[in-house]
């Protein structure tokens, strides 16, 4: 996970820039006013990867659920039972965890 991504995670208003993705080249623009460690930074970068990948299977499902309006259009045509059976394809092909 990018640096500023875990800065910003600490500090969402933290005002700083990254060169070449390198903890020595952290800008901060307003000074490091919560004094973020580059320990802290590493620790919230491993953190939200963990979250990331514990996410994939959203992603996934994202990718393979049809656009909003197939789906009303599935409603429509099939009910809702029918929109389920669809939805549930997706599901079960990409489950939690």
């Amino acid at each position: 996970m990018d640096i500023i991504k875990a800065i910003l995670a600490l500090d969402p208003n933290a005002e700083v820039s990254v060169n070449a993705e390198s903890l020595d080249q952290i800008t901060w623009h307003d000074g490091n006013p919560n004094n973020i460690t580059n320990d802290q930074i590493i620790a919230k970068q491993a953190e939200l990867k963990i979250i990331y990948d514990n996410n994939k299977y959203q992603r996934d499902r994202a990718k393979e659920y049809k656009p909003l309006e197939d789906q009303l259009d599935d409603l429509y045509h099939n009910g809702i039972d029918g929109w389920k059976t669809t939805i549930k394809a997706v599901k079960d092909k990409y489950p939690k965890g």
